[in-house]
This record gives structure tokens, C-alpha cells and sequence, in this order.
């Protein structure tokens, strides 16, 4: 095995890159100027060094807190419970939302030997005691996984009924097409209809 195959079989590890993507990055990579691979190479090498999750959310961060935990500006009456960090990023790239978040670690699947267990209910549990929330938004993947998560969520705060639940909307994308939709999608579209 030479240098280029070795570093085609790495980066075939990256999630959705496959052979030819792994090749066509490879390729570049040795066109590309050497103090970039160098960078490249010193970010790889300590990341897990230099970020670890938030010790308030569970979000990724490089500081002792989250730029979210610690901003002032942010509605501490709202608290969006995601499965992984990287779904804090997108929604809060979407500018819709502008609450607190919390990060359970993945999704309840039995199935893969995922309990209730293996993720950070506890200290969701805890958060809600000790913060001023009004609102918990639900915003787990729209799969059996996520569904389940966010029943077992419903399930830990029915005692709370001053505390709004709610769920993130599902169904067509913006400029989405019904003919390439799957049924379970225009099955939440139907269910999730709202007056004009």
C-alpha cells in the first residue's frame, strides 16, 4: 500500500465519502500548498484536545462554555432538545430560533442498544428544575428514533403542566415536489396543515 492508498482509506472513514470522493480529495490535497496540509493536519491532530462538549448543554465548544450557555442576549425561557451538537449549529444558522439548547447524545434506539440511559435525560432533568423555561421544544430527527425520543420526553415532564411541549413541524421542504415525496412525509404534511 503506498502513501495515496493509505490516504484514500482514511478519509473513506468520513462520514458520506465514498471512493471517489475520498480519491478526488486526495488528489487535491497533494496539489494544494503544503503549509494548508500542514494546517490541516495540526487541526485534525488536536481536536479532541481543544474542543470538548458544554458542560451547561452538551454543544461542542473551544471556551469553558458554550457560546450559546453563556450569551446574555438569548431567550433563557426556551430550551430546544437536540439528538446530536451539530444540530444546534443548523438550527441556529436557520436565525428562526434564539432560545437555550440541550444536547442528548443521540437518539432512544433499542435496537442499537440506546437507552434511555445512554443519554443526558438527568440533566435535562435537572436544567428544567433550576431554570425559569416556559417552553421545551422537541426537535429530534422526524424518525422512529426521534419519535420515540420525544415521546419518552413527554413521558419525564408530564408533571409539569405549566410547561409548554412542543414539537418541530415536518413535512414538505420549500419548493418540494409531491410526486417525489415518500408517504411518511405527506402523511406529516397532511397532519401538520395550517389555515390560510
Amino acid at each position: 500500500m503506498n502513501a495515496i492508498d493509505d490516504m484514500i482509506r482514511l478519509l473513506k472513514r468520513l462520514p458520506g465519502m465514498g471512493e471517489k470522493s475520498a480519491t478526488r480529495l486526495a488528489y487535491h490535497l497533494i496539489r494544494t500548498d503544503e503549509s494548508y496540509n500542514k494546517a490541516l493536519g495540526d487541526a485534525v491532530s488536536t481536536i479532541k484536545e481543544r474542543i470538548h462538549p458544554c458542560p451547561v448543554c452538551g454543544c461542542y465548544t473551544d471556551q469553558d462554555i458554550c457560546q450559546y450557555c453563556s450569551s446574555e442576549s438569548r431567550d433563557r425561557s426556551l430550551l430546544c432538545v437536540v439528538e446530536e451538537p451539530q444540530d444546534v449549529i443548523s438550527i441556529a444558522a436557520s436565525g428562526a430560533y434564539n432560545g437555550l439548547f440541550h444536547v442528548l447524545g443521540g437518539a432512544i434506539n433499542p435496537l442499537d442498544g440506546i437507552g434511555p440511559d445512554a443519554l443526558s435525560f438527568p440533566a435535562l432533568l435537572r436544567r428544567i428544575e433550576e431554570g425559569s423555561f416556559k417552553e421545551i421544544i422537541i426537535a429530534t430527527n422526524p424518525t422512529e428514533e426521534g419519535d420515540t425520543t420525544a415521546l419518552y420526553i413527554r413521558h419525564l415532564l408530564r408533571s409539569k403542566p405549566d410547561l409548554v411541549l412542543t414539537r418541530l413541524a415536518s413535512g414538505l421542504p420549500i419548493g418540494g415536489d409531491l410526486g417525489y415525496a415518500d408517504k411518511l412525509t405527506l402523511a406529516r404534511s397532511m397532519k401538520g396543515r395550517v389555515k390560510l
